[in-house]
């Protein structure tokens, strides 16, 4: 048998293309406002036990495909699928050590550690897609001494309740909570059910200018859930995290930039002179209510916390404006429900409600406007003229 880090060779590979998964639940927008909005409903990555797919086959740390102007993207990806099962535990820790964050990672039972992870670098950055079985993962301060990080991490609960253990106690960390803590502060973390999560790290020196060199002295639990104690920076900082992991689209040049902002909202209240972090809540918070026909300028900025006037601004700096923006996405949601062969009966005038128009006129003038073509042709244009 070949040595084990031999083996973690061929398990843990780059990969061309980013799969195509979202990790973030999110609301699936593709039936309109009744689509509901909850978290295990991510789909589970087809394909992640196979290694690469055929078109993505490379060697560990191979780059992305580079937008030009940024820097490359270093994606790897991991399973346990096919290692012997006396194996797993070893070569786990050796790719979260490579990959984000070292752990002495321990099994809570005989049964054999199912793992799975995708994760990738921007910049300092790192980002991470987490599933697995039931387990526990610690940073002792001996464990620490041999392997610092200089980095603090965000991790976001997206399944699996975890029990977060820590100098100053113990938290209850719940599905839609997001925790930030120093790596290099002795933690445990167990898992008794699995686990699903995304992880960010950002090295230390860049949080605490951030943070006004204000040291994080103890974990940080934050709701990103959609609801009303939900924090919609954190909220926004998850979607971007779960768009990066499933490349989702959007200019990769932008995301560290957006990510750092968002942190400095979170950590000190600033958003810093791009406003690209008060853009990606708003938008988040934009996609969570598209379909309220209420939802306007005065909303979002209440939302996130500036004025309307500020928000305005901010959005004139991308080229474009609050209104102009929900239109725009809600004629796009409205186009998608028009060419699904499963929405065929349903009325235009029922999908100009669903997507938010509180009037029916307005938006098939908006449609025609927009693709040059009326809601009704467009619909029978998508079905190949079988739509009624």
């Amino acid at each position: 048998m070949a040595p084990v880090a031999a083996q973690f060779q061929n398990m843990s590979v780059a990969c061309k293309y980013p799969w195509r998964t979202r990790w973030l639940p999110g609301r699936d927008l593709s039936g309109g406002c009744d689509s509901g909005y909850t978290f295990g409903s991510m789909g589970e990555n087809q394909d992640d036990v196979t290694r690469v797919s055929a078109a993505g086959q490379g060697v560990a740390g191979e780059a992305l495909p580079a937008v030009p102007g940024s820097r490359p993207a270093s994606q790897l990806r991991f399973s346990t699928n096919g290692i012997p099962a006396t194996n797993r535990l070893e070569l786990w820790e050796h790719h979260n050590a490579r990959a984000l964050i070292p752990l002495d990672i321990r099994t809570m039972d005989e049964a054999p550690l199912e793992a799975r992870e995708i994760s990738l670098r921007h910049g300092a950055l790192r980002f991470g897609g987490v599933t697995g079985s039931a387990q526990v993962v610690e940073r002792s301060e001996r464990f620490i001494r041999q392997n610092p990080t200089d980095a603090i991490a965000v991790f976001f609960t997206l399944r699996g309740e975890a029990l977060f253990y820590h100098r100053d106690g113990h938290e209850i960390v719940k599905p839609g909570q997001a925790v930030i803590c120093d790596a290099d502060r002795p933690f445990m973390r167990g898992f008794s059910s699995g686990l699903k999560e995304m992880v960010l790290t950002i090295p230390r020196e860049d949080y605490l200018e951030l943070a006004g060199g204000e040291t994080l002295s103890r974990p940080r639990i934050t709701d990103f859930n959609q609801g009303a104690a939900s924090n919609q920076q954190m909220r926004a900082l998850a979607t971007l995290v779960s768009d990066t992991l499933s490349g989702q689209a959007g200019d990769p040049r932008h995301r560290p930039g957006a990510v750092l902002d968002l942190l400095a909202l979170l950590v000190s209240g600033d958003g810093g002179a791009s406003g690209t972090g008060y853009l990606a809540a708003a938008h988040s918070h934009i996609e969570d209510h598209l379909c309220d026909p209420q939802l306007g300028t005065a909303r979002v900025a209440a939302a996130i916390g500036i004025s309307e006037r500020h928000l305005s601004r901010i959005f004139a700096e991308a080229g474009d404006s609050p209104g102009t923006y929900i239109r725009e996405r809600r004629l796009e949601l409205a186009r998608e429900i028009l060419a699904d062969p499963g929405r065929q009966s349903t009325p235009v005038g029922a999908i100009a409600l669903r997507v938010g128009f509180a009037s029916q006129s307005y938006f098939a003038r908006a449609f025609k406007s927009r693709y040059g073509i009326t809601p009704l042709a467009q619909r029978r244009e998508a079905l190949g003229g079988t739509a009624p």
